[in-house]
């Protein structure tokens, strides 16, 4: 199918769910974990071959791969979706003005939203049962990585639309093949948003090349910030958690950051990361502290690649600050606006660092791991927006509607 005939085809397709009721949405979706979890085994097969042509050593192996008890948890966010109230018809304004008219400002659908994502199949489902709770069609663009994860996902979703007397086109899987990302950056008049899911190249260039309005998701570089007045134990279980519970995912910790007055703390900090073999690139007050009390062959010197990245791995960077402004200007010279967190007993400390931090997310003594849009009671989560626009955070159902405005009159007129 040409790609104008594909994006004619889901356009015309979303026109069908603007007329779905709320019970029948929540129905298909309840469906659909229920054929999810028939086919476990057939998901977990077509997952294999991606997994088999991939590097188990690739940071992105974690990402690609499925197992039951992970299929389980993405099953039990549709049927959470499910039960989630409809984001569509809610009243965000209504008044009567002056003259008459009254006006209701009501929540609706985008249309047709259009997702370009790397190796993480859960991506499918994630995408599919929010936009379709909130009205939307959906165009998935994903990588070779995932070709045969991804194929099997998108099939037992169309399966379960036709099984129910829907037209199967208000989600469709793009080619693998480079074009195809080229002809939805392109594809005005059809599709209405796109959101990139991936690393910092990935979104720049969705961004430079989109004729298509763009929102931001998924590239995170995240510090964490030891206050003078941090509690140790606290600190220790935080930072192992935030970089080590999965690397692969954007909320996953890049950079510690600590108080001069606290290094000597250091060693005790990053004891547990040895376990996990994380390599630790400290710029020199660090380095010296560690040296010797960090196993020497995952210690490296800090350097110019060190911040501002975003690692992705079983790599993390420190950085050595006088005080909590140093902190916060470093944050702000590197940081993606993704998650950031403060370790501090100090109230005033905690109120200028949430208040300075310019990111979506702001922590206090806790782990950047909890941004993600289930772990806030949204449901499944379409990505993680690190722009001001529109929406910022983790975007779920309400994150994925805009609005209009419904004007009723008895005949007035606008005088000159």
């Amino acid at each position: 199918m040409e790609s104008n005939n594909i994006f004619q085809s889901i356009k015309e397709a979303s026109k069908d769910l603007l007329l779905l009721d709320k019970e029948h949405t929540n129905q298909i979706l309840l469906a659909l974990a229920d054929e999810t979890e028939q086919q476990f085994d057939l998901i977990l097969q077509e997952n294999k071959k991606d997994l088999d042509l991939m590097d188990p050593e690739n940071p992105k192996y974690d990402r690609l791969k499925l197992t039951k008890d992970r299929l389980r948890g993405i099953v039990g966010d549709i049927r959470h979706v499910a039960q989630l109230p409809s984001p569509l018809g809610r009243i965000l304004d209504d008044r009567i003005l002056d003259n008459g008219l009254h006006l209701v400002k009501k929540a609706v659908p985008f249309g047709v939203i259009g997702v370009i994502f790397e190796a993480r199949p859960n991506v499918c489902f994630d995408v599919f049962s929010l936009c379709f709770k909130s009205g939307n069609a959906c165009i998935l663009k994903g990588g070779s990585d995932a070709a045969y994860s991804n194929q099997i996902i998108i099939s037992i979703i169309r399966k379960v639309l036709l099984k129910n007397n829907l037209n199967p086109d208000i989600c469709i899987l793009l080619s693998n093949k480079r074009e195809a990302t080229s002809h939805l950056l392109n594809a005005q008049g059809y599709v209405d948003l796109i959101i990139p899911r991936g690393g910092k190249s990935l979104i720049q260039f969705v961004r430079e090349n989109s004729k298509i309005p763009v929102i931001e998701t998924g590239a995170g570089v995240c510090h964490t910030y030891f206050n003078e007045q941090g509690d140790k134990e606290i600190a220790r279980n935080i930072i192992f958690n935030a970089k080590t519970r999965r690397v692969s995912v954007c909320n996953a910790l890049d950079c510690l950051l600590i108080d001069a007055s606290r290094i000597k703390d250091l060693p005790y900090l990053c004891s547990k990361l040895a376990e996990k073999n994380v390599i630790i690139q400290a710029d020199e007050p660090a380095y010296q502290v560690l040296t010797g009390n960090y196993p020497k062959e995952l210690l490296q010197k800090a350097d110019q690649n060190s911040y501002g990245t975003e690692f992705l791995d079983y790599k993390m960077s420190i950085r050595t600050v006088k005080d909590i402004n140093e902190a916060i200007r470093h944050i702000d010279k590197y940081s993606s606006k993704h998650s950031e967190a403060i370790i501090t007993n100090d109230e005033k400390a905690k109120i200028l660092f949430q208040s300075l931090v310019d990111a979506a997310c702001v922590y206090t003594n806790t782990s950047t791991a909890f941004t993600d849009g289930a772990q806030f009671g949204l449901g499944a989560e379409i990505g993680i927006s690190t722009q001001k626009m529109h929406a910022r955070g983790p975007m779920a159902l309400q994150e994925i509607c805009s609005y209009k405005w419904i004007i009723e009159g008895n005949g007035q007129i606008r005088n000159s």
